[in-house]
């Protein structure tokens, strides 16, 4: 199978992702500014869930521009991948709702790591297929952002036994640390392809 394929039902799957996750966010009643302040934690939830959503998006796009063939391993990877991709709008409403409380916002920490997990089997299914010679081997290097994330998760979990508002302030320093946009792939294929 081509990898475009793939790459486009992801497409479709992340978009259906984000349309849940704004539709979580219910309209307040009245017109005032003040009638905003009761969904202002639901909306910073979507918004770093949007961020994400988006990191994973655009760096899933990369990686299948990498991938030559599609095996029935990536295709099953790339399903678990999107299986914690798709949790996202139920944990992000659970945690918004309940204004960052320990258990929904630990919750949010560990689909964010099944997610990372999930996106490092799919990257290294997509290795095995290419074998020795793998482009997208030689592009992420030691990915160092890759190894970080998990142990950043796995912090945030373990920080909301003190007080949610420390998880919360290691997940958004994860998703900054990922919206530097990563040309390693890009530059990789661009050298290949010259």
């Amino acid at each position: 199978m081509p990898p475009g394929r793939l790459e486009a039902f992801s497409d479709g799957v992340i978009a259906i992702i984000i349309t849940i996750m704004v539709l979580e966010m219910k309209v307040p009643h009245g017109d005032s500014a003040t009638d905003l302040l009761p969904i202002l934690p639901t909306f910073l939830s979507y918004v770093l869930s949007f961020v994400y959503v988006g990191i994973y998006w655009n760096n899933h796009h990369h990686m299948l521009h990498a991938t030559t063939t599609v095996t029935g391993a990536i295709l099953w990877a790339n399903l678990h991948l999107l299986f914690w991709l798709s949790l996202f709008p139920f944990a992000t409403g659970w945690m918004g709702e309940n204004h960052f409380s320990p258990l929904p916002t630990a919750l949010y920490g560990l689909v964010l790591l099944m997610a990372a997990i999930a996106y490092y089997v799919l990257q290294q299914a997509i290795i095995r297929s290419q074998g020795a010679d793998s482009i997208l081997k030689k592009a992420i290097g030691r990915d160092w952002k890759g190894k970080l994330s998990p142990v950043l998760y796995i912090a945030a979990i373990l920080a909301t036994l003190l007080t949610p508002w420390i998880a919360e302030a290691i997940f958004v320093g994860a998703a900054l640390i990922w919206l530097i946009p990563d040309r390693r792939i890009e530059n990789t294929l661009t050298r290949k392809e010259g």
